[in-house]
């Protein structure tokens, strides 16, 4: 089960080439800067675009193809723009039975849809009374209402403040575990791609530069990500128990066990690490009477520099996954830093980003 791209098109100085295949369900991210074609993506696969060269399926069903291509409405998408776009004459309620009046099946049920987003509240009200964030919940509850094969989102939270993003971020990862539904997400902010990513697409002037699982994008030593002053390790992990005592977590990814901050969840809980690579400090050997808690042993991937900070890549024992470290050349000279040398990556439990997963009603 799989989401394939493949589209090209010329517009005025930029040349649209991309081509991706990410598994379904899940959330497929596509990153990049602001005119590098994301949103030209989008429209392609939804039909509101006709790209020089467009092919799209979803789980074996072709949408466009050389000689096929089915129009908007019989593409069975749900689509959701950076601003709600709600009629300002209906209730919310009225806002949201209108996705309904199309749909051809009923698989996504109204109350279950006002329970997901938190709508009940607001249905009374009109959509000029809401918040941004609230306008976004009811377009994103429409667009669901209209039993789509796939959610198409882009940029949903641009237009939010800070307050808004993080009001509106627990619905979205609530959505993705709850329905189990395809979306293709578009954006430009690394804490929605952490929080919400499965497969990452990262897109340069056009083109596709990498893709693949999120955990492997987001640690490549050479890939853009890295660059950046937020680059992380992202590590998928279930909590493994409390220390009450240290009042620490403890987290099980793969074979290996980190400690954070105590976390207020259940043992089994599924959560995502968030490792700054700024963050991470490397050593050849145990280090004595250091107040670090986790000394992680590893193998060096693979190494990079750029703005004179050397990127170092790390493949952590036990398959405990991936992380990046931030180091100077001069560190990579004195340890001899090579791809296959062991090493231990020293990480602050405080310097940890735990990132609790929604509760899926099968766990």
């Amino acid at each position: 089960m799989s989401l394939r791209v493949a589209l090209r098109h010329a517009f005025p100085g930029l040349a649209l080439d991309v081509a991706f295949e990410a598994p379904t369900p899940g959330v497929t991210v596509l990153f990049g800067p602001s005119g590098c074609g994301k949103s030209s993506v989008i429209l392609a696969i939804a039909g509101l675009l006709q790209a020089e060269h467009c092919v799209v399926s979803l789980d074996g069903t072709v949408l466009a193809a050389p000689g096929i291509v089915l129009p908007p409405e019989r593409r069975r998408l749900g689509l959701v723009f950076q601003e709600g776009r709600l009629f300002p004459h209906m209730s919310v309620e009225a806002n949201l039975r209108y996705g309904l009046r199309r749909a051809p099946d009923i698989r996504i049920g109204f109350g279950e849809v006002v329970e997901l987003l938190g709508l009940g509240p607001l249905l009374g009200r009109r959509s000029a009374t809401l918040s941004g964030g609230e306008r976004q919940r009811v377009a994103i509850g429409r667009a669901l209402l209209a039993q789509p094969r796939l959610l198409l989102m882009d940029e949903p939270l641009a237009a939010l403040d800070a307050a808004r993003r993080d009001e509106i971020l627990p619905y979205l990862a609530r959505l993705k575990t709850r329905l189990h539904l395809p979306i293709l997400y578009v954006t430009h902010a690394m804490d929605e791609v952490a929080r919400l990513a499965d497969t990452l697409v990262l897109m340069e002037a056009g083109r596709v530069r990498a893709a693949g699982a999120v955990a492997e994008i987001a640690a490549g030593a050479d890939l853009p990500l890295a660059g950046r002053g937020d680059a992380a390790g992202l590590l998928h992990g279930r909590i493994a128990g409390h220390e009450a005592e240290s009042r620490l977590t403890l987290v099980a990814a793969g074979g290996i066990v980190v400690r954070v901050p105590a976390v207020a969840a259940s043992p089994g809980r599924a959560v995502r690490l968030r490792i700054p690579a700024r963050e991470v400090i490397l050593a050849l050997r145990p280090p004595e009477a250091i107040s670090i808690h986790n000394i992680l042993p590893a193998t060096v991937r693979g190494l990079a520099e750029t703005g004179g900070a050397a990127l170092v890549e790390l493949d952590l024992a036990r398959g405990g996954g991936r992380l990046l470290a931030r180091v100077t050349p001069d560190a990579v000279a004195r340890l001899w830093l090579a791809p296959g040398t062991p090493v231990l990556a020293l990480v602050k439990s405080v310097a940890v980003d735990v990132l609790l997963e929604a509760v899926d009603a099968a766990d």
